[in-house]
């Protein structure tokens, strides 16, 4: 596993639950209530220095969107390399119920740092056929869990 130094300006550093994890969590910086179907803007407190060549995802966590339908309404949220602001999540809560709080020092999001390459786009009449095709959406169909 590669490793790359980020300078950070955080009272709450991002950190990896876990030995091996790409997402780090970020926590919230204010106290508020998501009531059903609201987003708001949460504040993480973190200011980054990507290294050139390096872009950083903002990402829901998956057990806040299991457990209450709190997502993030662009994810994933692209933090560019000369981005020097604080990053800030856009929560949405789509439960239809019931409200959720969010409370200061919370975990919210993860932040995923990972390398990235510029295309190169080449202009062509035609591209070279694939397998898949021109197939898009729900082209391979799905399963129903169920036993043929």
């Amino acid at each position: 596993m590669d490793s790359v130094d980020v300078p950070i300006i955080a009272a709450h550093v991002p950190t990896y639950a876990h030995p091996g994890d790409a997402g780090a969590d970020l926590v919230a910086t204010e106290s508020l209530t998501l009531q059903p179907g609201q987003r708001a803007l949460v504040g993480t407190g973190v200011r980054i220095a990507l290294p050139e060549g390096y872009l950083a995802f903002v990402v829901p966590r998956s057990g806040l969107a299991t457990r209450h339908g709190i997502s993030i309404v662009n994810s994933p949220g692209t933090v560019d390399a000369g981005y020097r602001g604080e990053i800030k999540v856009t929560l949405v809560n789509t439960d239809t119920e019931e409200a959720f709080e969010v409370t200061a020092g919370d975990r919210i999001a993860q932040l995923i740092v990972m390398p990235f390459a510029h295309a190169t786009f080449l202009p062509v009449e035609s591209l070279t056929e694939s397998a898949r095709g021109e197939g898009g959406f729900g082209s391979t169909g799905y399963t129903t869990g169920q036993s043929a």
